[in-house]
């Protein structure tokens, strides 16, 4: 019976226990699971770096945002930590697993790791964790339905617009002020306030209020 080896990154043990004992389940008929994990963004990278040289993670499950030290609690994006994986250690299966299910997270995720698998932790239970390992051991992408929406939703849109663009709209939607965007987009004020009246224009929004903007956005599948 072939060994499959596995590592879960989240910052919630209890969350990591579950993950743990439903895939070291006998119940897979085809293979032997071994699940490592690790509840810190700085874990998550020691565990990698050492699949780099002595074994390999065939999956590696990643949460969005995570710890970095269990004694500082400074939060990283799981972004970073896909992209040192897809880097360090290629030939594992990257797979997200978040509470987020908004398509800007998605679809950035997708765009910046292309993992192979995204899940929303409200759809996962036993039977999706078993599929997911069974599609994803046999190059078949995984996500549950909420992360296909988001997708399609993308897939479907014809507005075009771009990083920075994206990046006011979700960042207005999560209710972060105009005048503190420009410590999240590498704009000055000016620029931003020229680009959000851009694209009050293209969503056909222009005499109405920023949560118009969020309104049309989301209709769309930018959020």
């Amino acid at each position: 019976m072939e060994d499959i080896r596995i590592l879960t990154v989240d910052d919630h043990e209890m969350i990591l226990y579950g993950y743990k004992y439903i895939l070291e389940d006998p119940n897979f008929c085809d293979f032997k699971i071994i699940v490592d994990t690790a509840n810190t963004f700085d874990l998550g990278i020691k565990k990698i770096e050492d699949a780099a040289i002595s074994y390999k993670y065939d999956i590696i499950l990643l949460d969005v945002q995570l710890a970095t030290t269990e004694e500082e609690v400074v939060l990283k994006n799981g972004e970073e930590l896909g992209v040192f994986a897809r880097k360090t250690v290629p030939g594992s299966k990257i797979v997200f697993m978040s509470s987020f299910s908004d398509n800007y997270k998605i679809n950035n995720l997708l765009r910046i790791v292309n993992p192979d698998g995204y899940m929303v932790k409200s759809e996962v239970d036993k039977k999706t964790l078993h599929n997911m390992v069974h599609d994803v051991l046999n190059n078949i992408p995984f996500y549950t339905p909420k992360a296909l929406q988001a997708i399609r939703k993308k897939m479907a849109n014809t507005i075009i617009i771009d990083e920075n663009d994206k990046k006011i709209i979700y960042h207005l939607y999560i209710g972060t002020k105009t005048k503190d965007l420009t410590k999240h987009i590498s704009l000055s004020l000016a620029s931003i306030e020229s680009k959000k009246r851009q694209l009050k224009t293209i969503f056909g929004v222009e005499k109405q209020n920023d949560q118009a903007l969020i309104t049309e956005a989301k209709k769309r599948g930018f959020l």
